[in-house]
């Protein structure tokens, strides 16, 4: 504690001042940090919700140009939404993004909440990204905390639980410039205080460093299982058949998919296998050539309306391998 102490005491500003220099120097140029917009800041926050930057950025443009205002995003079909969103998975966020997008729109007039508190009644956004919105785009002076940014606090003062890091968070931020430090945090543990090695002697803080990397908080990752799939794809000139997914399903609802089989016949010819990881299940997907065309649910699409669906991301992948879209 009296390590803690001193830390929020005289060596605050130090560090604030050290680290707010480190990130004007080296941050990455990202989009979402090239403007104040709420709803494009909140876009991002949403997207990169358990998603790989890399993963996002191709993504995150595309779907601006598709929706460039919360009022777009609000008018437009849930189906078309969940078709821009198809391959980033976890689409729970684009469903609370819709809803969000509706609520502003016809309860707010257009207008975002200002402050965290408020951004926390919307659907889909919690504590971290509602404090993220704020600071970034209002400049209100509430911590962010992610695993990045956790990593870092216990790192450099060694407190345990989620609330007394929130809490060192609070008071080590910077309130002229909350919106840089809380991104600077992020960055730091993004890019320097990595979770297997960090590259400490690259640190602009590691001088108010207790572990410098030793003891990271220790998560052990639940064991991948493996299973197998088998989906079945016909196909005519022009054309694919497809099926929906009940709008009761727990993973995916109301996404459009190949038809799945329990086992392929004998005489089904295997056309080729892929893999595709979903949370913890690592599958080895078969596809064979099809002719059951007569799912409930099921209909055959035109090619090129195919991306007009919200489509899984597996068939998606799929559909690629097969060299049906590109």
């Amino acid at each position: 504690m009296p390590r803690i102490a001193k830390l929020l005491s005289h060596q605050s500003s130090q560090l604030r001042s050290t680290l707010l220099a480190w990130y004007d120097q080296n941050r990455r140029d990202l989009p979402w940090r090239r403007t104040r917009d709420p709803y494009r800041i909140w876009v991002s926050e949403i997207m990169l919700q358990q998603t790989r930057v890399a993963a996002v950025l191709p993504r995150y443009e595309r779907f601006l140009i598709k929706f460039p205002t919360v009022e777009k995003l609000a008018s437009a079909r849930l189906a078309a939404v969940l078709a821009e969103w198809s391959g980033l998975g976890y689409y729970h966020r684009a469903r609370n993004l819709h809803a969000a997008a509706k609520v502003i729109v016809q309860n707010r007039g257009g207008q975002f909440p200002v402050t965290a508190r408020e951004l926390r009644e919307l659907p889909g956004i919690g504590r971290y990204t509602a404090a993220a919105i704020a600071s970034i785009a209002f400049n209100e002076p509430v911590a962010v905390v992610d695993g990045n940014v956790e990593r870092v606090l216990f790192r450099m003062v060694k407190t345990r639980g989620k609330l007394g890091v929130w809490n060192i968070a609070q008071q080590l931020i910077d309130r002229a410039r909350p919106a840089e430090f809380n991104q600077a945090m992020m960055e730091l543990g993004a890019t320097v205080c990595l979770p297997g090695e960090p590259e400490c002697g690259k640190c602009p803080i590691r001088r108010f460093c207790r572990t410098r990397g030793r003891g990271q908080p220790r998560k052990s990752k639940p064991r991948q299982k493996k299973t197998a799939a088998f989906y079945g794809l016909a196909t005519r000139p022009k054309a694919v058949f497809l099926v929906q997914r009940s709008n009761y399903e727990s993973l995916m609802p109301g996404m459009w998919e190949l038809p799945k089989l329990d086992t392929p016949h004998a005489e089904n010819h295997v056309l080729f296998r892929v893999r595709h990881s979903i949370t913890i299940t690592d599958y080895i997907v078969t596809v064979v050539q099809s002719t059951q065309t007569d799912v409930a649910q099921g209909k055959w699409v035109r090619i090129s309306r195919i991306n007009d669906l919200p489509l899984t991301g597996l068939t998606k992948k799929i559909l690629r391998k097969a060299k049906i879209i590109v």
